[in-house]
């Protein structure tokens, strides 16, 4: 049984906010000379209770929304976009905050869960080819064998792998991933 106080610590913890990520978008004036075309916080933000915050700033391929902004408000997008990429940083609260059945059933939702015996609540497979950047804290990058610790300045390549993410601290973890589709029979 929790205590009052380990529960209102979870609870502060799940209700975290999502800090902007400041998004600068580059564009090519009438003279054909380059200018700042959007300077401010990223329009497309997901944050709820007991998942992972995240902000997608930019899209190409199938998942981009149609239109100027290829991120808006309110814009789903799956775990990668078809023929192009996805950049998107995470906030991962510890583990002890998630809503484990409601993570369930978002990665079920989006077909990327691991259906066997996992050894951590976050495994799931992606048909993509990511580089994962920690900005903030620190995280436990965990395969069917073997884990690394990774803190801020550490870098990722995940290939298409089945892998999880555990934030075993108590401060939540920043991360950066730039999702590019797979190439069929491009080495990785």
């Amino acid at each position: 049984m929790m205590s009052q106080e380990s529960t209102q610590q979870k609870q502060q913890l799940q209700q975290v906010e999502c800090r902007p990520v400041r998004r600068i978008v580059t564009g090519t004036n009438a003279q054909g000379r380059s200018i700042i075309e959007s300077d401010g916080p990223t329009p497309n933000v997901f944050a709820q209770i007991g998942r992972p915050a995240a902000q997608v700033l930019w899209a190409t391929g199938e998942s981009r929304a149609p239109g100027v902004e290829p991120a808006p408000a309110g814009w789903e997008f799956p775990f990668h976009s078809h023929g192009g990429s996805l950049l998107r940083v995470v906030d991962f609260p510890p583990d002890s905050v998630y809503d484990q059945a409601e993570l369930l059933k978002f990665l079920d939702d989006s077909g990327v869960r691991d259906q066997g015996n996992p050894r951590h609540f976050w495994f799931h497979k992606t048909e993509s080819l990511d580089y994962a950047f920690v900005l903030e804290g620190e995280i436990y990058a965990l395969m069917d064998e073997g884990e690394a610790l990774m803190r801020a300045g550490d870098v990722l390549i995940q290939r298409a792998t089945n892998h999880s993410w555990s934030n075993r601290s108590d401060k939540v973890c920043r991360m950066a991933f730039v999702l590019l589709d797979l190439v069929p029979g491009e080495p990785l």
